[in-house]
């Protein structure tokens, strides 16, 4: 009876022991396990196997992040152990629930149950104890006292042979050094933990430290570098219904820092969500501090203060003080950048006191320019140079984001002491350094939200010459950082093989949506799949590494002059709400004060409302003299805002425009003064110069017709007159492989097919041929985009626009990759319509007419009835004609 007895105790005790290992790689299985070893430990009253058993229990429902079974489980294993005098059993339960009531928030009760485990407690088991306390201590910000715990543990581990806690302490004090900055040995300590791990056969645990080795590339400001570790963590939780909400909150920081904000919000949002269904109090207040971040980037100012706030408070109820401070910081952001003029500059200063002795160096400098600024708004000119000279020391070392803030600094104290050259000297290397950033990103979507970083510098050069009435120094200070992404090619990522293959199932799903949609069949799945595909196609282009280095070449007043010719170019720009333009013609720079910019954005959507509702019922036949009346009345309304005040200077000639912000989706070739006049539009001065310099293409001549374009092969068999030796695909034949193939290296390409601007993500932005779309990152891969390009669909020449007027969609990248001249449309345009237009377009040009000449004279000619009027305005001739 005894001996039967005693093979089921040793079972029992095997169970729970087993499932306790099994409890990190694979929790579910644990469960299944330790509920079993519990009934059976209870059954044979081996009380110990039940600890064991309730301590896995805890342990594998932590990891599911269910932190209320969690803690229910480990205070049952405590008790258990502490009722029947089982010590070694005790102190390990305390310790598993030391950490898991710090995850809850409790870090007082987290530091009472490790310090009871460590009595009486020698050897290993003493210094794993050691490293429980110092996580703890780490997450209450004592950074010191931590490391000196992890210093005491480690070598005790190692003689023991203790890998999987060595591993532990090595990913822990990883963490802690990237938190501080110290990447040099972050790197090495959790480059050490991964192997560890993998050699244990730990793969959930060597993804959590892949995740780390993410955060601390995030740290170091590697954005292509961090995205990829996350990735490959995500790649195992996914894989094994693992929650993400937390490393949800790294990558969250990490899109924060490339300035995607938009995804950034939403990637916060997910996560506090989750965290609050699991009860993780401790993240999720870090989790509302992201999200409050992450709105207050998003100019939803009164949305990060209640989350800033509610994170503050939640640290405070945590003890952790220094994440606190920070809580407490971007509620003052908040309020600063909302205009609330109670913001004093002693709060300003005391946070960035906080901040400092807190570790979070960016954080306080930040709100050390918030207290200089405020001090020079009350003209406290002594105390504003006292912060500013505080912030502008960091501007030599660190993380760029911190360099730039502190140049920042330095041009607002040189300008607050009257050296405005200084000021502009401080402007313009902070620019150059954030230059050097942009061009070591590969993908063009973070290069072009990068150019954010800049905003405020590039604002306040512009600002300083505005002062001073320079309309040199006003177009100087425009062109420094105008549209800086256009000047790098964009970088495949490394796994090419991987996008090519996401594009070609994107076509393939692309294309089955629509045809499922025309027979009335259900999409979701589909959509389901092709959102997918392009979450995997931007994930692997933002895994670029740029080639660096490079500084962008800006022309000078003189040199445009002197190409220009008779021409006259406008360059436009925002400050503070209001619109002001240089002129540049006959070698001389003029500046005007044009006004609020508002009353030109209403303007502008009433006039592309207006020529929209024109194209489809002048298709239509419908009567059209509502919209022509709008779009004329829009139409002289602009020409008075944005044109009249300019009348001395442009004098008739051929003119180039420099829009920005709302300025981009201008139908110019509308407004009366304009009409009929050659008009390039380029996305900077320097861009122009660039192309209009340029050597000309010496390939052949393309002629491209996708899917159903009624016009598209009677278009084709007129241009043909034209171009006899040209090179034609239509039908069949017009795959994107084979298109691509074609446009790659062509002198003149025209493509006539249908064209779709994604607002939502412009790099999405497609053309339709044969099998699906072309979309920007099919044409990210060629070798030399046609010299000269015509797209003969509706709204291909539209961009997404960033602050720095950084453009995003078919038409940058085509300028990026080489393309002289772009000829687009902004609008929808009517076929038949666009077909005469476009007849007369080549028919001019193959008699020698630059294009832009080219292009006004046919949309004069054809603007002889409704549809016609919006063929012609829609078009646009981008680049250097």
């Amino acid at each position: 009876m005894d001996n039967a007895l005693a093979v089921p105790e040793l079972d029992a005790c095997r169970e729970a022991t087993d499932a306790v290992e099994l409890a990190r790689t694979s929790p579910r299985r644990a469960i299944t396990l330790a509920t079993a070893a519990s009934a059976h430990g209870r059954a044979t009253s081996d009380w110990g196997a039940v600890s064991i058993a309730e301590r896995a229990l805890g342990l594998a429902a932590r990891e599911l992040s269910d932190i209320e079974a969690a803690l229910s489980h480990l205070q049952r294993a405590v008790a258990v152990a502490v009722e029947h005098e089982l010590e070694p059993e005790a102190a390990e339960a305390r310790m598993t629930l030391s950490l898991t009531l710090a995850f809850a928030g409790d870090n007082r009760g987290a530091l009472r149950e490790v310090t009871a485990a460590a009595i009486g407690v020698t050897g290993p088991e003493a210094a794993r104890l050691e490293m429980q306390r110092a996580l703890i201590l780490q997450r209450l910000g004592r950074h010191e006292d931590a490391f000196e715990g992890y210093r005491r543990a480690l070598p005790v581990l190692r003689r023991a042979g203790d890998t999987l806690w060595e591993a532990r302490v090595l990913n822990n004090r990883g963490i802690l050094h990237a938190f501080l900055g110290d990447q040099r040995s972050a790197q090495q300590d959790l480059v050490r933990a991964e192997r560890l791990y993998a050699g244990l056969g730990q793969d959930l645990w060597r993804a959590r430290v892949q995740h780390n080795l993410g955060f601390a590339a995030g740290r170091q400001g590697d954005v292509p570098r961090a995205l990829e570790w996350f990735d490959r963590c995500d790649e195992y939780l996914v894989a094994h219904d693992i929650s993400r909400a937390e490393s949800l909150i790294d990558r969250c920081e990490v899109l924060l820092s490339a300035r995607l904000v938009r995804e950034a919000r939403k990637t916060a949002q997910l996560a506090v969500a989750e965290l609050e269904r699991r009860h993780l109090a401790s993240t999720l207040a870090e989790g509302r501090l992201v999200l409050a971040e992450a709105a207050l980037m998003d100019g939803d100012f009164a949305a990060a203060r209640d989350e800033a706030d509610r994170a503050r408070r939640a640290f405070t109820r945590q003890q952790r003080t220094p994440w606190a401070a920070l809580a407490r910081h971007a509620s003052l952001r908040a309020a600063w950048l909302g205009g609330d003029d109670s913001v004093t500059v002693a709060a300003a200063r005391g946070a960035a006191t906080a901040l400092a002795a807190a570790g979070w160096t960016t954080a306080a400098l930040e709100a050390r320019v918030i207290a200089g600024q405020i001090a020079l708004r009350e003209g406290r000119l002594r105390v504003a140079r006292r912060e500013l000279e505080h912030a502008a020391a960091a501007r030599r070392r660190g993380p760029v984001a911190l360099r730039v803030f502190a140049w920042h600094a330095q041009a607002l104290l040189r300008n607050a002491e009257g050296d405005r050259r200084g000021a502009a000297a401080a402007v313009d290397s902070g620019l150059r350094l954030l230059e050097q950033h942009r061009s070591s990103l590969g993908a063009t979507e973070l290069r072009a939200y990068a150019s954010e970083h800049g905003l405020e510098l590039a604002t306040l050069g512009v600002r300083l010459a505005l002062e001073q009435r320079d309309a040199r120094g006003v177009f100087v200070a425009a062109e420094r950082w105008r549209a800086g992404t256009l000047w790098l090619r964009p970088v495949r990522p490394p796994n090419d093989r991987k996008l090519a293959d996401d594009l070609a199932a994107l076509r393939r799903v692309s294309a089955e949506v629509e045809q499922t949609a025309l027979s009335g069949g259900e999409t979701a799945t589909l959509l389901h799949r092709q959102a997918a595909l392009e979450a995997s196609i931007r994930r692997n282009s933002r895994r670029s590494p740029g080639l660096g280095g490079h500084v962008m070449p800006r022309v000078s007043v003189a040199a445009l002059s002197e190409t220009l010719g008779e021409r006259s170019l406008a360059e436009f720009v925002v400050i503070e709400g209001m619109l002001h333009a240089v002129v540049v013609a006959r070698g001389r720079a003029a500046l005007h004060d044009l006004g609020p910019v508002e009353r030109v954005s209403a303007e502008i959507d009433w006039l592309r409302f207006g020529l929209q509702r024109l194209s489809v019922e002048a298709a239509a036949g419908r009567d059209v003299t509502r919209p022509l009346d709008g779009i004329a009345r829009a139409a002289a309304n602009l020409d008075a805002f944005l044109v009249n005040p300019l009348r001395d200077h442009l004098d008739g000639q051929p003119l180039v425009v420099v829009p920005t912000a709302a300025l981009h989706s201008l139908p110019w070739s509308v407004l009366p003064s304009l009409h009929g006049r050659p008009l390039t539009i380029a996305p900077s001065a320097s861009a122009w110069y660039a192309r209009a310099t340029a050597t000309a293409g010496e390939g052949d001549v393309v002629l491209i017709a996708g899917p159903d374009v009624e016009r598209a092969a009677a278009e084709l068999d007129t241009l043909q007159q034209f171009y006899p030796s040209a090179r034609r695909l239509d039908g069949g034949e017009a795959t994107a492989a084979a298109v691509l193939s074609a446009l790659d290296g062509a002198r003149l390409a025209h493509v006539a097919a249908h064209g779709v601007f994604r607002a939502d993500n412009p790099l999405f932005s497609s053309l339709r041929v044969g099998d699906g779309p072309v979309t920007v990152y099919d044409l990210e891969a060629l070798g030399r985009a046609p010299s000269t390009l015509v797209l003969s669909a509706c709204e291909s020449g539209l961009s997404g626009v960033r602050p720095g007027d950084e453009l995003m969609g078919l038409a940058s990248v085509l300028l990026a990759l080489g393309t002289n001249v772009l000829v687009a449309s902004i609008v929808p345009v009517p076929d038949e319509a666009t077909r005469r237009l476009m007849c007369v377009f080549h028919e001019r040009l193959a008699l020698g007419d630059p294009p832009a000449a080219a292009l006004a004279t046919a949309q004069v000619r054809v603007s002889d009835d409704p549809a016609g009027v919006a063929a012609a305005a829609g078009f646009l001739c981008l680049g250097g004609a």
